[in-house]
């Protein structure tokens, strides 16, 4: 008995979740810890997560820049793996910078090329602002991820 041909198609093979693009007729981002364009597949899981400051988990904020970088990455992880995401599915982060300067695009520039690593950095837009929701705040970051649909979802 043959099987129809439906029964027997193999499937094409999984294409990386997401698909980061760095076209070569625009500079070369990476240095600054982004990427132009993330092309995310379906069936896909969406995963938002709001912005996230530079406070510990008592609320504790530090008055040094880097230090909220820092903290702020961490809670994103954190954030990032109540959902099942890790920092590799991000597609797209949005910075709001307090008093931004060079010297602080430099900082959160050095902290997201080391937060990612040798993965291909998302997409990211900095927002200069005069100021955060809290006193002292300097910087928060938000976050789209993409993930393969799980049995569960």
């Amino acid at each position: 008995m043959t099987l129809p041909s439906f029964f027997t198609t193999t499937a094409p093979a999984p294409q990386p979740l997401p698909l980061f693009i760095n076209p070569p007729r625009l500079y070369d981002p990476r240095a600054n810890g982004y990427s132009h364009v993330a092309v995310a597949r379906s069936p896909a899981r969406f995963i938002y997560v709001a912005g996230q400051g530079g406070e510990d988990a008592s609320g504790a904020l530090s008055p040094d820049f880097a230090a909220q970088v820092a903290q702020a990455l961490c809670n994103l992880r954190t954030a990032l793996a109540a959902a099942g995401a890790e920092p590799c599915d991000v597609v797209r982060l949005v910075v709001l910078v307090v008093d931004h300067s060079e010297a602080r695009l430099a900082a959160l520039s050095r902290a997201l090329t080391a937060a990612w690593g040798d993965e291909p950095p998302p997409t990211c837009t900095l927002i200069p602002v005069p100021r955060l929701a809290l006193d002292g705040m300097l910087f928060e970051i938000e976050a789209t991820a993409v993930t393969a649909l799980r049995l569960a979802d």
